[in-house]
């Protein structure tokens, strides 16, 4: 009878350790496959089987859940029933009250907290080791777990809920932003900008970009041979608008390459010049810099006008700006570097009025407001609401501003210094 009696024993500890076993394997199961990467795992698919397998079982989560939970219960109810009679066993009635809370001590540290922490840290390993069990596991109970499934998607429909057959794996513009700010090491940081950048374009629109009106360098048809003559001999850019009085009566893009054609084979006069040119492009403000781009890949160009809702043009805006935008300067000219931005002794910078805002911000690594004007000379009309006189002082996103020279109504010059901390709010007052 004793031998009987010691077999039994030890049948039951071999079935109570198993079931500890499946409660540890189902509990690593769980928190491995649900914390996974997604797209890694979507990556891993094309080439290694057992991402197939692990995708190919998260293609209906419930019955994933449900075979993992029939598992965990069954091994838990087996393990407490077990552990009661050993206990009982060699200790006697009070026996059955030791036993639950050595079991749940035991099942807590040993079969949740351990293997969930596992897995946690090494999901794809634990997926990779759980994949091929559980399928079988599915196979095996399906019967049970089609009806799990059944009863409580049904239930859950009484309130309103419906269980997709697939989880969603689309990700917003704010949630990838996320993700590319929180890969680190794994991209480089210029490359991370570049993305970022690529993102806001639909955000950014051509007129914060565009160069100003008064700022555009073009050919006027009514000035004389001459000063035409002058005015391509120190032009350093590649594509100009021509055009008669303003630049509200454009006639035409020119390439200056075209010029020594002109030069070569005729003399250069109106007739000429019109020989050579496209066929202006508008494009209407509030124009995202995303469609912009869209746009001049499909119509083959690399120049257009920005007009406003009564047609009058409103600056220019190139290819090269919107790729700028995306990758930063491709060149470096002197007149920005020297004369735009200008620091100084004490800190400060002294910034011609006409900047673009954007430009500035991503030059100096500033945050001054975007979401309105685009330049400098706007921005501080804008808070002041009304036209600075010389020796205004402005506090604008915490940046003290104070204008140093007005001219025909716009700030010429002014001093920015470095931002205050504490204190980011708008006002002004002026100098003595």
């Amino acid at each position: 009878m004793s031998s009987f009696q010691q077999l039994s024993d030890g049948f039951l500890v071999s079935v109570l350790i198993f079931a500890f076993f499946l409660c540890f394997f189902c509990a690593a199961s769980e928190t491995g496959i649900m914390a996974l990467n997604r797209y890694r795992l979507k990556h891993l698919a094309k080439s290694e089987p057992y991402a197939r397998r692990i995708t190919k079982l998260l293609e209906h989560p419930d019955r994933l859940l449900g075979v993992i939970l029939i598992g965990n219960t069954f091994a838990t109810a087996i393990s407490a029933s077990i552990a009661n009679q050993i206990a009982e066993h060699i200790w006697g009635q009070i026996g059955i009250l030791i036993a639950p809370l050595l079991v749940t001590l035991f099942l807590l540290i040993f079969a949740e907290v351990m293997p969930k922490t596992i897995a946690a840290i090494k999901p794809l390993e634990t997926a990779r080791l759980v994949s091929l069990p559980l399928q079988g596991m599915l196979k095996l109970l399906y019967p049970l777990v089609w009806l799990a499934t059944g009863v409580s998607s049904n239930l859950l429909k009484l309130f309103g809920l419906r269980v997709s057959a697939k989880p969603q794996d689309s990700v917003s513009g704010e949630e990838l932003r996320t993700i590319v700010n929180e890969a680190n090491s794994l991209i480089p940081s210029h490359h991370q900008t570049m993305l970022l950048s690529i993102l806001d374009l639909e955000n950014v629109r051509v007129e914060h970009i565009m160069i100003p009106r008064n700022e555009v360098i073009g050919i006027n048809l009514d000035e004389d041979k001459e000063t035409i003559i002058n005015k391509l001999k120190d032009v350093q850019h590649t594509l100009l608008p021509v055009y008669r009085s303003d630049l509200d009566n454009v006639q035409g893009i020119l390439h200056t390459r075209n010029i020594v054609k002109i030069l070569t084979q005729h003399d250069l006069n109106e007739p000429s010049l019109i020989s050579v040119m496209e066929e202006p492009y508008f494009v209407p403000e509030g124009t995202s810099l995303h469609t912009q781009l869209l746009n001049f890949q499909q119509n083959k160009r690399r120049i257009a006008l920005v007009v406003d809702e009564y047609g009058d043009v409103l600056g220019l805006v190139t290819l090269e700006d919107i790729l700028e935008e995306i990758v930063g300067e491709f060149t470096t000219e002197v007149k920005t570097e020297e004369q735009d931005i200008q620091p100084q002794e004490d800190g400060s910078f002294l910034v011609d009025g006409g900047i673009s805002v954007r430009d500035l911000n991503r030059r100096q690594h500033w945050e001054l407001p975007t979401d309105g004007p685009t330049t400098l000379n706007g921005l501080i009309m804008e808070h002041l609401e009304a036209i600075p006189e010389q020796g205004v002082s402005v506090m604008i996103a915490g940046y003290p501003i104070h204008v140093i020279q007005v001219k025909d109504n716009t700030v010429k010059l002014a001093r920015i210094s470095p931002r205050t901390t504490g204190n980011t709010e708008e006002s002004h007052q002026h100098s003595d």
